[in-house]
């Protein structure tokens, strides 16, 4: 079974991608919602968050806005949540990825923002970036989250540009047009990633 990293700004196309793998057969991990959940069920991560960080329990598992509040304005709060969270996560995604080898898919795909600066990059066949150009991406998460154009584009600039990717990344997917083309491109380059051995199964 491959292990795909997938990576890429807001607005470039990832989910769009995402599911082209999903109907490959391909198990998602989103690092995310992973991180969300583990806020929710892991009572050691919980432990050691109110260590840190003192009571930012809730009824459902770590209170995220107090969490967020602490952190957001103090840099070394946000290291040290990052650090303290990190390999719960890379736990639990490497735990997802026998899983899904287990049930026979076809593949893994880790979805993750930092995929490129963190030890999970080393657990990746290959790291695919979905790129886009900047005001294709503004113009779509304006559309999408009903945010304004400003705000959008504060966003977009924050985040890395395709050469960054381009310059890491095994594949780059470029979403400049159609849907419909994007799809298609995507799908071509994952079948031939994942080869027909993989995918007689699925």
């Amino acid at each position: 079974m491959k292990v795909l990293g997938i990576v890429g700004g807001t607005g470039a196309g990832k989910t769009t991608a995402l599911q082209e793998l999903t109907a490959l057969n391909a198990a998602i991990l989103d690092c995310d919602a992973i991180y969300h959940q583990l806020l929710r069920t892991s009572v050691p991560l919980q432990a050691a968050l109110t260590a840190r960080f003192g009571p930012v329990s809730g009824p459902e598992g770590i209170d995220r806005k107090k969490l967020g509040d602490i952190v957001f304005h103090d840099p070394q709060a946000l290291t040290d949540l990052n650090g303290i969270t990190f390999d719960f996560i890379v736990r639990e995604v490497r735990r997802q990825v026998r899983e899904a080898e287990r049930a026979g898919r076809s593949a893994a795909a880790i979805d993750a923002v930092a995929l490129l600066e963190c030890d999970l990059r080393e657990d990746c066949n290959e790291i695919i970036a979905i790129c886009a150009p900047a005001e294709v991406r503004v113009r779509r998460i304006m559309d999408r989250e009903g945010i304004s154009e400003e705000y959008a584009r504060s966003r977009v600039a924050a985040q890395r540009d395709e050469a960054w990717y381009r310059a890491r990344c095994d594949y780059v997917l470029l979403n400049d047009g159609s849907r419909e083309a994007f799809q298609a491109e995507a799908r071509a380059l994952f079948r031939r990633l994942l080869n027909e051995s993989c995918l007689s199964g699925g």
